[in-house]
């Protein structure tokens, strides 16, 4: 490690002087260079602890989604052994396998737009992106018990931003909630999430759970990199 603040030399000489200052401005790009690929790999670990995260609940997702097209498939069957068959029956059948179909494919979907890596600013419905975080979390959210309640502005705030990096926010927020909600008892665990169109086109989002909260001794270290309260992970 090169220690920059001791990179000097006799102001009587300026050869060493200019030595020093190539060295300097060598230092200073190699420690800013670093900094960059510590910022790209901190991006690439977030993602994957939150597509980690996810899995569960997207497993749960595709494969109720599978069951079901296979129920329905099965009684389609059922109903063309009948004789006659039923043809309102089996075309109902038919119809809950494409909407079972179209269900886990949006799932795939959704993971599939996560998993961009290029930021792409763009105009982004805050309610829109809210419920699709909200079908990503729904397995993790309904083996926890939340209940979640949304209070959404009628006319949807948009913001300029990269929808897969806001998505990740709302994911992990989400996640967050229901986790710090775990050592609560059923029935008390509720999620409300608002949003509101704020003054100069901005938009307000907030998130609230029923959680313990944060103890006061944690709040100076709200912000600090890597400080967590959990004791497994750094989300």
């Amino acid at each position: 490690m090169i220690d920059i603040g001791r990179l000097g030399a006799a102001p009587d000489d300026p050869e060493k002087a200019f030595d020093a200052a190539l060295t300097r401005t060598r230092a200073l790009t190699l420690a800013s260079d670093a900094l960059r690929e510590a910022k790209v790999d901190l991006a690439h670990i977030d993602r994957i602890t939150m597509m980690g995260r996810l899995a569960a609940s997207v497993a749960h997702e595709v494969t109720e989604s599978i069951a079901a097209i296979v129920t329905n498939a099965q009684a389609a069957r059922h109903f063309l052994d009948h004789r006659p068959p039923n043809p309102d029956e089996i075309r109902q059948a038919l119809d809950r396998i494409v909407r079972d179909a179209y269900r886990a494919s949006a799932v795939v979907e959704r993971i599939q737009r996560l998993e961009e890596t290029s930021p792409k600013k763009q105009r982004v419905e805050i309610n829109g992106a809210i419920r699709d975080a909200l079908e990503l979390t729904r397995g993790e959210v309904e083996k926890s018990r939340v209940s979640v309640l949304t209070q959404f502005a009628e006319s949807s705030p948009t913001v300029q931003a990269d929808q897969v990096q806001l998505q990740q926010v709302i994911v992990n927020l989400i996640i967050n909630a229901v986790e710090a909600m775990s050592s609560t008892r059923e029935g008390s665990r509720e999620l409300l999430i608002c949003t509101e169109k704020a003054e100069s086109n901005n938009a307000l989002v907030a998130i609230r759970d029923s959680g313990p909260g944060l103890a006061p001794k944690s709040i100076d270290r709200l912000f600090e990199a890597f400080y967590t309260t959990k004791v497994h992970g750094m989300a």
